[in-house]
């Protein structure tokens, strides 16, 4: 069930409009983007490298830089410990490229994800020891690893966090309580008393701060190192970052230094997978990019995946890119089998009652718990937890929505759990098979979720007839980019448009083409890439058999519908017309 609402916040359009030099209609949609006063405005519009905030406002951010130089100086051994998805593989390098850029004697480990699980572990830190590593940077974890931290420092190591995920808390009568890791420096945008005006990094950006601060006290050039904000660029996205304030820059920045990147795993990799270089986008890293990165460590080693971007050869890059490529395939089908066997469970079990699912799938690869997750919350629009067999209890992780924080949740249940760690919206947890039961029950009884808070809402930015959708306006909508999380493409809507014919196109048949009409005589081409077998059959229950295949002998009569849709330019055999690309339909 969806929730239809346009969105209607006021402003003075026109005096934005002059002011900017965009138009008013671009203007109401920067505004439903929270985007407030020209100050904002300016930089959501024109933000620069030169406006990104300075990394020494971090919490202990001046502790890493002082101890960093002291141990570059002292010739000190200095390992970065990242994470085996995309935003710690982007993490170790840019940390590994700018300490190695400052003549540290560095290098990296990253944790497997069946072996040693999420973050920082006392193999790893014996592993460090043996190495006669002195220093341990973290990255894009380290919060949570209190005791594992604790252990090096008894071993006589300095241990510097960077992360960016929640700091874990307990309640307690006087209040919540943090409890921040024993390190020497934890530089963390989410501490409570971090003053660091953006608390929205991804663990990249976080790194790429360190990198930029230590430059800048050890007299280095910053200009050298701009070059891996492609790397925080690619983070952001992977990571599902929001893209606002300083991830706009970051992505916005980034994307155009990916087109010209000089890094040879990324050539190539943008190569294998075909992407048109100069149209690269955000939705190209994040359904592309990002999930042949992300599949290394899924299914092999994260270790891969930084291979390819440390590739010093054309040769050696076009290799691991087709590898990565060949393990992202494999992992799609692992995926659809998961997918399928978790819809299942929804529709045949009582947990479908459930206000959170709790799902276990004991023999599904406990690294594609995550992806089935997200596409379990898509389908019914419930926060998902998909819990997999492994060595020792159960691992999982889970994806949230909007109203539901779910690394509260999972707090609220910690005493069920042998470790949690996490967001809002996702999380990854582990639990001792026999409270699996038990953490069900209690995750749903503590969950405060109401039907309300499970009705999707699909917000419309406003209404448009067809007649607006020009090549003009399709080229001014994109100084809103670059889209993703917390500013996405926008929603247009328009109601009573006539269906007059659809024709089932793709060698999966799973893209419906049609010819529609609005209350103004407009006439354009719609296409839709959602399920084409619920769009019929949703045909065929509203109008009749019939009706449905007319409509599909491209003699549609009498159909009338409500479509959400952004406007798009198909081009064909040097042709460029107008199109709409339907979202939602009623």
């Amino acid at each position: 069930m969806e929730s239809w609402v346009l969105l209607r916040k006021g402003a003075d359009f026109q005096a934005i409009s002059e002011k900017f030099h965009i138009s008013p209609r671009i203007a109401s949609l920067i505004r439903n983007r929270e985007i407030i006063g020209d100050e904002a405005i300016d930089r959501y519009l024109n933000g620069t490298i030169a406006d990104l905030y300075d990394g020494m406002l971090m919490k202990d951010m001046d502790k890493a830089v002082a101890v960093l130089m002291e141990k570059i100086k002292d010739g000190s051994k200095i390992r970065i410990i990242g994470d085996y998805d995309i935003d710690g593989i982007q993490s170790t390098y840019i940390l590994m490229k700018g300490l190695a850029y400052l003549k540290a004697d560095v290098d990296s480990d990253i944790p497997d994800r069946m072996k040693d699980g999420y973050g920082l572990n006392r193999h790893l830190i014996e592993r460090a020891l043996d190495a006669d590593v002195d220093t341990i940077v973290t990255c894009d974890n380290g919060i949570a690893a209190s005791e594992e931290i604790d252990y090096a420092k008894s071993l006589g190591m300095t241990v510097i966090v960077t992360d960016h995920h929640e700091v874990p808390y307990e309640d307690t009568e006087e209040g919540r309580r943090y409890l921040l890791p024993p390190a020497d420096a934890v530089v963390d945008p989410k501490r409570e008393d971090c003053p660091y005006p953006f608390k929205g990094l991804c663990g990249a950006a976080v790194a790429y701060k360190l990198t930029e601060a230590l430059c800048e006290a050890m007299g280095a050039d910053v200009d050298d190192i701009d070059y891996l904000m492609e790397n925080v660029a690619i983070a952001t996205v992977g990571d599902v970052m929001d893209l606002v304030d300083e991830n706009r820059i970051f992505v916005k920045q980034g994307l155009e230094m990916l087109k010209r990147t000089q890094n040879k795993g990324l050539k190539a990799l943008i190569a294998c997978t075909g992407v048109d270089v100069e149209r690269l986008s955000a939705y190209h890293i994040g359904f592309v990019l990002g999930p042949c990165m992300n599949a290394s460590g899924r299914l092999d080693t994260a270790k891969r995946a930084l291979e390819l971007l440390e590739a010093d050869n054309s040769r050696e890059a076009d290799v691991l890119a087709g590898d990565l490529k060949a393990l992202n395939d494999s992992r799609k089908d692992m995926t659809a089998a998961a997918v399928e066997e978790a819809f299942s469970q929804v529709e045949t079990t009582p947990i479908y009652h459930d206000r959170v699912l709790v799902i276990y799938l004991p023999n599904c690869h406990e690294s594609l718990a995550g992806i089935v997750a997200g596409r379990v919350r898509e389908k019914y629009y419930k926060p998902v937890f998909v819990l997999t067999k492994a060595a020792e209890g159960l691992k999982g992780s889970g994806r949230s929505i909007e109203s539901w924080h779910m690394y509260e949740g999972l707090n609220r249940c910690r005493n069920l759990l042998s470790k949690f760690g996490g967001h809002k919206m996702a999380a990854g947890l582990s639990l001792p098979e026999e409270n699996l039961a038990e953490f069900r029950k209690a995750i749903n009884d503590t969950s405060g979720i109401t039907e309300e808070d499970l009705v999707e809402k699909v917000s419309i930015d406003m209404q448009l007839p067809f007649c607006n959708v020009t090549e003009g306006f399709v080229k001014e909508l994109g100084v809103l980019e670059p889209y993703g999380k917390a500013n996405p493409k926008p929603v247009f809507a328009e109601r009573k448009v006539e269906v007059k014919s659809a024709r089932v196109l793709g060698k999966n048949r799973n893209v419906l083409k049609m010819r529609v009409k609005d209350t103004g005589g407009t006439e354009i081409d719609a296409i839709y890439f959602g399920n084409v077998e619920d769009f019929l059959a949703y045909i065929e229950t509203a109008f009749g058999e019939r009706a449905q295949r007319n409509l599909l002998a491209g003699r549609g009569q009498d159909i009338y519908m409500s479509f959400t849709y952004y406007p798009d330019i198909n081009e064909y055999q040097g042709i460029r017309t107008p199109q709409i690309v339907v979202q939602n339909y009623k």
